[in-house]
C-alpha cells in the first residue's frame, strides 16, 4: 500500500511542475504584450514620421530646436532647417527629429 501512495504523489509533482511552467509561459507572453510590443510599434511609427518629413514641415528636434525644413539631403540622411527670425540654418540628422508639427492632408484623413 505504501508503494501506491508514493507513486500517486510522484505523478502529482509532475503535474504541478507542468502547471508552473504554463503559468510562467503565460506571464512571459503577457509581459511581451504589455511592454515590448507597444515600444516596437512606437519606434516604427517614429521612424515612419522621420522618413516622411519633407520640405516645408515645421519640426522640433530631440534637443528642442524648432524650425522649418528647407532642404532634404538623402545622401547624408539629414535635413537643413531654418530657425528663428534671423533665418539661421542648421543641418540636422533625421534621427534627431523629435516631432513633425505640420499636419498633412494625408494624416488628417487617416
Amino acid at each position: 500500500m505504501n508503494h501506491l501512495i508514493t507513486l500517486e504523489s510522484g505523478q502529482t509533482g509532475g503535474l504541478s511542475m507542468l502547471a508552473m511552467l504554463g503559468i510562467y509561459a503565460v506571464f512571459i507572453v503577457a509581459l511581451y504584450f504589455i511592454f515590448f510590443r507597444p515600444q516596437s510599434k512606437k519606434k516604427k511609427k517614429e521612424a515612419e514620421m522621420r522618413k516622411n518629413a519633407q520640405v516645408g514641415d515645421e519640426i522640433t528636434t530631440i534637443g528642442g530646436i524648432c524650425g522649418r525644413i528647407i532642404a532634404v539631403k538623402d545622401e547624408t540622411d539629414s535635413v537643413v532647417i531654418e530657425t528663428g527670425s534671423d533665418k539661421a540654418k542648421l543641418r540636422v540628422k533625421r534621427w534627431a527629429i523629435g516631432s513633425v508639427d505640420t499636419v498633412h492632408e494625408d494624416d488628417a484623413t487617416a
